[in-house]
């Protein structure tokens, strides 16, 4: 179909493919992208922003009932659960137009099609019957991940769903089985437990959100239980029954239960196997593709990112990894470093953490010094009917350098990005202490507790811990 050899082919066209195509565009390099179904991969089709915008819907419903706090009489509200489907479905298809103009302005040929390796530089690609190859002279992978579908907790895309599956449901289930405690299990959790869905989560670990500060974990814990949501740690779901009559009949700990849907999110794994690997010698493990830390494979022109590598799964570690693979694949030497990754599960409330965590530093041997302030002491925070949460920062004991963060509640997502750069540039708690911050803001939440590392938050009773210097 095309004769032309790129200087940059693209496979994929997600969070990292798309990013990688744009910046090896401004770079001035002729680039193709290909993508087997939409512009924006898993993370704007079916993972971050329709869930996000699901959240919206569910983070509404929450303040309404603090309606009469702030003087108001609601009656006769009703929820419809198919129209705040439409309106996720709206906001994608927004994205994905925008996606598209972008690589289009950017001078960026797209195939859409399945793309597989033919030889080292050279794409074998069919798309709608019709089989083409492509010559580039760099090839970046960019193919994610799929949800994980383990063989006894087989879905059927109807009842038993992934969270691609669920996303596409038009009514409110009334019982909501959740397989997997994990953030994408928790998150959709959250949300259903918000809008009235009857939940229960059953995660084998000892707890949910097992990646997250155990502290921080528990006021989403509370949450979700005051939303009538039921936790089952440490218990495994032992089968699953589609019922001729409708709904799926579960087994676990001693129990049987009748469910209108079960979403199993135990994980996800590399997108590899269609893309004949094996013809160009690259490695894999357990379907994920070996690279180094300037993103490339074994062979020099073919380079890989974001979750297809096996690595950190988050949409801006991919678009990351983009940027640094692109350099190499026009000549630079970059290296990507990620140390410093900020993440952020939107449950109700949503967390957000980046760096070490104090049980990390205490596996490590860190010797650490930790500040807290919670949110029901910030005036922004209450004058937001929005009480719950806490910052909390850990710091080297010697000297007081950042080394991690946790933030739950109202605007955690956000708030973390100042923490994310303070660690970034080697900040102690103390610089970020004196850095002035607005009032009345919830970022003073980050200030206080910055000034709990060594005692001194004004607005926090406590024992005064004396200060560096002192």
């Amino acid at each position: 179909m095309s004769a032309k050899e790129y200087d940059v082919a693209v496979i994929g066209g997600g969070p990292g493919g798309y990013v990688a195509a744009l910046r090896a565009a401004q770079q001035g390099a002729s680039v193709c992208l290909f993508e087997a179904d939409k512009l924006g991969g898993t993370c704007l089709n079916r993972g971050c922003i329709p869930t996000k915008a699901l959240y919206a819907t569910a983070r509404l419903q929450e303040q309404f009932h603090q309606a009469a706090a702030h003087g108001f009489t609601l009656e006769g509200v009703s929820f419809d659960y198919a129209q705040a489907v439409a309106r996720k479905d709206g906001i994608v298809d927004q994205l994905v137009g925008g996606i598209a103009q972008l690589l289009k302005n950017a001078g960026v040929d797209v195939f859409f099609g399945t793309a597989a390796f033919d030889a080292v530089n050279r794409i074998r690609f069919q798309c709608k019957g019709v089989v083409g190859r492509v010559a580039a002279r760099n090839i970046i992978v960019a193919t994610g991940s799929r949800s994980a579908r383990p063989k006894a907790l087989a879905g059927d895309g109807k009842n038993i769903l992934t969270s691609t599956e669920i996303l596409a449901i038009k009514d409110l289930p009334a019982r909501l089985l959740v397989i997997g405690g994990g953030y994408i299990g928790c998150e959709f959790a959250s949300i259903f437990a918000a809008l009235g869905s009857n939940v229960t989560v059953v995660e084998q670990l000892p707890r949910i959100l097992a990646g997250s500060d155990k502290q921080i974990v528990r006021e989403v814990e509370k949450a979700m239980t005051e939303n009538g949501a039921e936790l089952l740690t440490g218990v495994a779901v032992e089968s699953l029954a589609v019922q001729a009559s409708g709904g799926v009949e579960a087994h676990f700990a001693g129990r049987v239960e009748l469910f209108d849907k079960v979403l199993v999110a135990v994980g996800r794994v590399p997108n590899s196997a269609a893309l004949n690997l094996d013809a160009v010698g690259i490695e894999t493990v357990n379907g994920a593709i070996m690279v180094d830390d300037h993103m490339r494979t074994k062979v020099p022109t073919i380079f890989a990112i974001g979750d297809v590598t096996g690595g950190v799964q988050l949409a801006h570690v991919a678009s990351a990894q983009a940027g640094v693979a692109v350099d190499n694949a026009l000549g630079g030497n970059r290296a990507y470093s990620g140390q410093v990754v900020p993440s952020a599960v939107f449950t109700l409330p949503e967390i957000a953490q980046v760096g070490l965590s104090e049980d990390d530093c205490k596996g490590q041997g860190i010797a650490t010094a930790v500040g807290r302030f919670a949110f029901a002491a910030s005036g922004k925070a209450l004058c937001d009917g929005e009480p719950r949460g806490q910052v909390k920062i850990v710091a080297a004991k010697d000297g007081g350098r950042l080394l991690g963060a946790s933030i739950v509640g109202e605007g955690a997502s956000t708030m973390i990005a100042e923490l994310a750069l303070a660690l970034q540039h080697g900040l102690t708690a103390a610089q970020v202490a004196h850095v002035i911050h607005a009032h009345p803001t919830l970022s003073e939440i980050i200030m206080e507790a910055a000034e709990d590392v060594d005692g001194l938050a004004v607005h926090k009773a406590g024992r005064r811990r004396t200060a560096p210097g002192a």
